[in-house]
């Protein structure tokens, strides 16, 4: 087979799944070859950006390298920007490189449109990128504090005005972020709380229009108690530094505007010499192709293709990965063979958050709102990260949304933050560390020595005296009262002694578990050889908390233990707190004080250097 060279322009949401799709189809296949060019050498969570824009998660949690997602795969990344593309010679020109095809997906996506309202470009943020929300959380945060410096009163009120243009997802997601900022903006800055104010402004009569009226008017009820001022059926016809200007003619001091009216095709599209339709997106057949070249195929927000007549692909990430795995399925249809299959958008209704605690969902007729709405919108986040097959950003996804928020942001408040300081849990972790240590002890020297040595400084020397006669490494005694293991011979009074130093939890163990124990230790021979292997576990134990090294699995491994112990009716009611203080103890506790502090770290770099190699601020694959 001749060689095939798939070029993909844009790593947005449509052309990961594309690149994906590919990918896994031809992974053994040397005839083909996929690049993947964007001006980015990472990967952004666009749903997410108002997140990063009202400070909720730090830039990092939105923003996804390239590497890690396509390591160990045959697409070859190319970060570089595209400057034009020769459709006759087959050829993407970048600023620093050629790249010949056979097949071109273009997923560049959309770009802010502003209708050409004077004053936007000048005057007015957006977010619709990476940088638009780390350019508009540096605005705000320091208009605030210039804001709380300021003494003349107005200037002062339009600093701390915040308005925001539009009302669909990015616009309500966004102002919702802000209602739940404003509380630390203003503590950080000695201000009031009240001193902030936000408006949304929509110059349709009715705001959320992709929800139907129920839904919509839950959030703007939920916005109103929230203090956030909705103006409906007021267009913006200019926007200045220091104030816009409504089509009635009012005007509303504000120093920040943030555009999120519409959207528009990447305008790098233009000189492509492709046909468009509205808002400049470039026309495609059912199967994701354009109508004017061959073998050149268009997806995501980019994408015209009027599913019904007058209704296009909608610009959401459902369509965007769907329209992406269209285009991938026939491009395989046409180098492998076979039919190529017709797009058929399969929508599951739609999610809306405002703020980290509250939002409206509607799942395929199933509305849900507040927390249940908000837990829905993060199992979808999920799902994204299983879809693109990416582990790693889906725990990093659970780290910053669950275990890394602040101020209650977060839709289990702070009940899951990790930002309680660990330092604290140190005299616990000790205090395990030397439960372990004594249990071993006794099962070294024997319950009666080991007393006796420990009993004072005096006598600590009597451990270097030799093992005693209740030692569980010494002889062939069966230690542990189970009754199947027991004869006349094999020591049932000595295990009854041994155990029995305080009463049970359990007086007997439960049917079930004593099956599986009968399986696990058969004979005497095998509980001895069982015996003494503990002692060594329940030692190592005892070192790895006290030394705080791998400390959640030593956690996780003592809860386990006192679990079974519990079960086999061997764990007396003084023994007991050890189990939800080794529970405690996952929370991190060996980063303090603990040799954690620099293993974890430098095992994480080196398992992920190994597994998902180097990143790079540009990559230039071949």
């Amino acid at each position: 087979m001749a060689q095939k060279n798939i070029v993909i322009i844009g790593a947005g949401y449509a052309g990961v799944h594309a690149a994906k799709k590919l990918a896994k189809k031809y992974k053994k296949d040397d005839s083909v070859s996929i690049t993947l060019i964007d001006r980015h050498s990472y990967h952004t969570m666009m749903t997410e950006l108002h997140e990063v824009a009202a400070h909720r998660v730090e830039p990092d949690a939105i923003q996804f390298d390239l590497r890690k997602l396509f390591n160990r795969t045959k697409v070859n990344l190319v970060t570089d920007n595209v400057t034009n593309v020769n459709h006759n010679k087959k050829v993407v020109i970048t600023e620093h490189g050629e790249y010949a095809f056979d097949y071109l997906i273009l997923g560049m996506g959309g770009e802010p449109n502003d209708f050409g309202t004077p004053g936007v470009k000048e005057n007015a943020y957006t977010l619709w990128s990476f940088e638009d929300a780390v350019l508009l959380r540096e605005h705000i945060e320091n208009m605030v504090h210039k804001a709380a410096q300021e003494h003349d009163e107005k200037i002062r009120k339009a600093m701390l005005t915040f308005t925001v243009c539009g009302s669909g997802f990015t616009g309500i997601e966004m102002a919702g972020e802000l209602m739940e900022w404003k509380g630390r903006l203003a503590k950080d800055n000695k201000l009031d709380e009240e001193d902030i104010t936000l408006y949304v402004i929509e110059a349709a009569p009715t705001i959320l229009n992709m929800l139907d009226r129920k839904d919509a008017d839950k959030a703007e009820k939920y916005m109103e108690k929230k203090g956030i001022k909705l103006l409906k059926n007021s267009p913006i016809v200019e926007v200045k530094a220091d104030r816009i200007i409504l089509k009635s003619g009012e005007e509303i001091p504000t120093h920040t505007l943030i555009w999120t009216a519409g959207v528009k095709a990447n305008s790098d599209t233009e000189d492509y010499g492709m046909s468009s339709a509205r808002a400049g997106r470039l026309k495609v057949n059912k199967f994701m192709e354009s109508e004017d070249l061959e073998d050149v195929y268009v997806i995501g927000d980019l994408a015209y293709y009027e599913e019904e007549p007058g209704k296009p692909t909608p610009q959401i990430v459902e369509a965007a990965e769907q329209t992406g795995t269209t285009a991938a399925k026939s491009i395989i249809a046409s180098i492998s063979g076979g039919e190529k299959e017709a797009y058929e958008g399969k929508y599951h209704g739609f999610m809306v958050s405002i703020g980290a605690r509250y939002g409206v969902a509607n799942l395929s007729g199933l509305r849900l709102s507040g927390w249940l709405a908000i837990f829905m919108k993060h199992m979808v986040n999920l799902y994204y990260f299983f879809g693109i097959r990416s582990g790693y950003y889906m725990f990093q996804y659970v780290m910053h949304e669950f275990f890394h928020t602040k101020d209650k942001r977060n839709i289990f408040r702070n009940f899951t933050t990790r930002y309680g300081n660990v330092l604290w849990s140190v005299p616990l972790r000790l205090f395990v560390g030397g439960f372990w240590l004594v249990e071993a002890g006794m099962k070294i020297w024997g319950k009666d020595t080991w007393t006796e040595a420990t009993s004072s400084f005096s006598n600590l020397p009597k451990l270097f005296d030799g093992l005693g006669e209740g030692s569980w490494l010494v002889g062939s005694t069966v230690r542990m009262p189970f009754e199947w293991l027991q004869s006349e011979t094999s020591g049932a009074s000595e295990a009854a002694e041994a155990t029995e130093w305080a009463t049970p939890v359990l007086s007997k163990m439960p049917g079930i578990f004593e099956w599986f124990m009968q399986i696990m230790l058969p004979t005497p021979e095998m509980a001895v050889f069982m015996q003494k292997f503990m002692v060594f576990v329940e030692l190592g134990l005892g070192l790895a908390i006290i030394g705080g090294l791998f400390t959640w699995l030593a956690s996780i491994a003592s809860a386990g233990f006192l679990v079974m112990f519990t079960l086999s009716a061997m764990l007396g009611w003084d023994k007991l707190w050890a189990l939800p203080a080794s529970i405690a103890l996952m929370n991190g506790s060996g980063r303090t004080f603990g040799l954690d502090y620099w293993v974890v770290p430098f095992l994480q770099q080196k398992a992920g250097r190994f597994w998902y190699g180097k990143e790079k601020a540009i990559y230039k694959d071949k």
